[in-house]
């Protein structure tokens, strides 16, 4: 690890303001010189890599206060940034009203893990890529902007089916961001700028020709909330994982299901895929084949074919189509069964 200046935020727009202004010279491999530490899993893992180098690190921990509550009303889900992992997948209301998200989270990482890890470090943990985290591979557009994709042609088992380009195809590892985007879920910001909200499917970048630009986000900005509003869906709602092993380990693809049913026809479905992208991924057109059909084997598998009807395989991770369309059928099936 690289000597670095650690120091405390005393508000989020001060830290903003403060790193914005040091991100004026951006590091060779694209990133600002300057990151926020929360609970660290994902910041000083890739830093121990060499793979992240930050000259700065504001510890946000102290504004735990103001941006580390769970507020759950009929208005809907309100989650502060610094929440972590495991408070919001043991809440009570988050567990019978958002059932897929406190799902997401407690499949998402081990128990230490999510006693630490914060939800909004969660959305923007990086890939689990073998050449991004590997400093020994120089061709890596991610870390090295310019200098190719080792996983175009090398092994790339684990690697995105859906949103990838000839730049990149590093998978998006994350778990808790798919439930979000099934949900409409926005972000709140505070940035140089001052404060401003999105919605959580305009966060993540598609790697295009700039994959080391991971997110929407500018330099010094900072994630402050998450708001998810109320739906008839979201008691319906699951998220299914399929992994190599059943205990820690990352998802070769998965699906956060969510159902409003009358009559057992769908009024709407909502379903976000992971493990199989490049960003987290809203199958917006699985959905509306769905509108006004019943959940069975032929409509699931009608609308999981369609998830995947853009996608391009690779060598080795072309078994993920029929894995992530059975995985997208099982959860809709599944949640058809769940009461609202």
């Amino acid at each position: 690890m690289r000597p670095f200046l650690y120091d405390r935020a005393t508000s989020a727009d001060l830290a903003a303001s403060a790193l914005a202004t040091s991100a004026d010279a951006p590091l060779v491999q694209g990133r600002v010189d300057a990151e926020y530490l929360a609970g660290g899993t994902t910041l000083l893992d890739l830093m121990k890599l060499d793979v992240m180098q930050p000259a700065r690190v504001t510890d946000i921990t102290v504004l735990d206060a103001r941006h580390g509550t769970i507020t759950v009303t009929d208005a809907g889900l309100k989650l502060g940034a610094l929440v972590k992992m495991s408070a919001a997948a043991d809440h009570p209301e988050i567990v019978a009203r958002y059932p897929v998200l406190a799902q997401s989270l407690t499949l998402a990482a081990s128990a230490q893990l999510r006693n630490m890890a914060t939800l909004g470090g969660n959305v923007l943990q990086r890939t689990r890529c073998n050449y991004f985290r590997d400093t020994s591979w120089s061709a890596c557009n991610k870390r090295n902007p310019g200098s190719g994709c080792a996983a175009l042609d090398g092994v790339n088992r684990q690697h995105a089916v859906l949103g990838a380009s000839e730049a990149c195809i590093a998978t998006y590892p994350g778990d808790f961001a798919q439930a979000l985007m099934a949900l409409d879920a926005t972000v709140d910001i505070v940035g140089a700028a001052g404060p401003r909200t999105i919605p959580f499917a305009a966060l993540h970048r598609l790697p295009g020709s700039t994959p080391h630009v991971e997110t929407t986000l500018a330099a010094g900005d900072l994630i402050t909330g998450l708001s998810v509003p109320p739906g008839p869906w979201t008691r319906r709602s699951l998220y299914l994982k399929i992994r190599d092993r059943q205990s820690y380990e990352f998802a070769l693809a998965s699906a956060a299901v969510a159902l409003d049913l009358q009559g057992g026809v769908v009024r709407q479905a909502r379903i976000a895929l992971g493990g199989v992208a490049t960003t987290p991924w809203r199958a917006r057109d699985a959905e509306a084949a769905l509108a006004g059909k019943p959940i069975n084997e032929a409509t699931a598998a009608d609308a999981a074919r369609i998830a995947f009807a853009g996608s391009k395989p690779r060598e080795h991770n072309a078994y993920k189509v029929a894995l992530g369309q059975r995985t997208v059928v099982r959860a809709l099936l599944q949640a058809a069964t769940l009461e609202d």
